[in-house]
C-alpha cells in the first residue's frame, strides 16, 4: 500500500478538536497531532465466523475475569462516591454479565450486548439483557439513573452519535461511566516503540486487529475529558484501574493466535517480573464519570 498517496488522497479528521489527522504507524492508525486522539480504520467483525475463530473465548473469560471482577467492584464503589447509589443502571456490552451480576444488589440492572454467542451466555446466567447494540436495543421512553460502557467505547465507530443518545437516555443528574485502554499506559507506550522497531505484533494485539470487536479508538485522560466537554458533559470524577493480575495472566496472553507457545512463556515471565513498575508506572486503564451538563 502506498502511504504517501493515502496522506493525501484521504482526509479523517479528529472527533475529539476537528483538527485533521495524519498516518499514524501503520497504514491503518490514524493520529491527531494537535490533541493526541488515535484511530483505527479497522471494520467490527461482531457474529462473523472467520474473527470469531481467531480467539478462544473460554480462554478469554478466563484470562480477563478476574482482573474485570477486582476493577468492577472499584468502580461501584466510585459511582456510589458521585451520589448515586441507586436507580436503573444501563450496562453496554455487557459480555457474560459480570458487571451486572455485581450490580444488581444496589440497581436495578439491564445489559446490552449485540455478540450472540456472548449474549446467550450471559442470560444463560440469568442476566437481564437484550440482544442487539446501543441504542437500538432500547425503547424510546427508557431513561436511566447510570449508563456504563465498560471496555466498549473505544470499539464503537461513531462516539459523538454515542454521547448525543446517552444523553437522551440518561435521567437529569444522571451518570455516564466509561472504563477504557488509555494511550498514555505503559503498555501501550511500549508496543508504539516495538511497533517503531519493526516489531508491530504487540501494537496490533493492542488494537485487537483481526478480532471481531477491534478497537477504533485510544484516548487519553485530557483528549476524552474534551470529547465528554463539547458534547454536553461534565466530567466529576475520574483515576485509573489495574491492568494486570497474575490469576489469569497466562490465559489472556494465550487466547488469540498471534504469539507461539514459546513466546506467551515469554511475555507472560516479562510481565511476572515487571509487576514492581507497575505501581509507578502510567497506567494503562483509565475510568472517567461525567454528568450532563443542563
Amino acid at each position: 500500500m502506498d502511504l504517501d498517496n493515502m496522506r493525501y488522497s484521504t482526509v479523517e479528521v479528529c472527533p475529539v478538536c476537528n483538527q485533521e489527522m495524519c498516518i499514524g504507524l501503520q497504514s491503518w492508525h490514524w493520529v491527531c497531532k494537535s490533541c493526541k486522539y488515535e484511530k483505527s480504520s479497522f471494520q467490527s467483525a461482531i457474529n462473523q465466523d472467520a474473527a470469531h475463530d481467531k480467539v478462544n473465548e473460554s480462554s478469554r473469560e478466563t484470562g480477563l475475569k478476574s482482573l474485570r471482577i477486582k476493577n468492577f467492584k472499584s468502580l461501584i464503589t466510585r459511582i456510589s462516591g458521585t451520589g448515586v447509589t441507586s436507580g436503573r443502571l444501563l450496562d453496554v456490552g455487557c459480555a457474560h454479565g459480570w458487571f451486572l451480576e455485581m450490580a444488581k444488589s444496589q440497581f436495578e440492572v439491564l445489559g446490552v450486548e449485540p455478540d450472540e454467542k456472548v449474549y446467550s451466555d450471559a442470560t444463560y446466567r440469568g442476566n437481564a439483557v437484550r440482544k442487539g447494540y446501543f441504542p437500538d436495543a432500547l425503547k424510546v421512553d427508557e431513561r436511566f439513573d447510570v449508563i456504563i460502557f465498560n471496555d466498549v467505547f473505544e470499539h464503537l465507530p461513531d462516539v459523538k452519535s454515542t454521547l448525543r443518545s446517552v444523553e437522551n437516555y440518561l435521567r437529569t443528574d444522571g451518570l455516564l461511566v466509561l472504563n477504557l485502554p488509555s494511550s498514555s499506559g505503559m503498555f501501550y507506550r511500549v508496543s508504539k516503540i516495538l511497533c517503531r522497531m519493526g516489531l508491530a505484533k504487540y501494537f496490533d494485539r493492542l488494537w485487537q486487529k483481526g478480532y471481531p470487536s477491534p478497537h477504533l479508538h485510544y484516548f487519553n485522560n485530557t483528549n476524552l475529558e474534551l470529547l465528554l466537554r463539547s458534547n454536553s458533559f461534565q466530567v466529576v470524577s475520574k483515576g485509573t484501574l489495574p491492568s494486570i493480575t497474575i490469576n489469569g495472566l497466562f490465559a489472556r496472553i494465550s487466547y488469540a493466535d498471534e504469539f507461539s507457545a514459546p513466546i506467551r512463556v515469554v511475555l507472560y515471565w516479562l510481565i511476572v517480573l515487571s509487576l514492581p513498575l507497575f505501581v509507578v508506572m502510567p497506567k494503562d486503564i483509565m475510568y472517567v464519570m461525567a454528568k450532563k451538563v443542563g
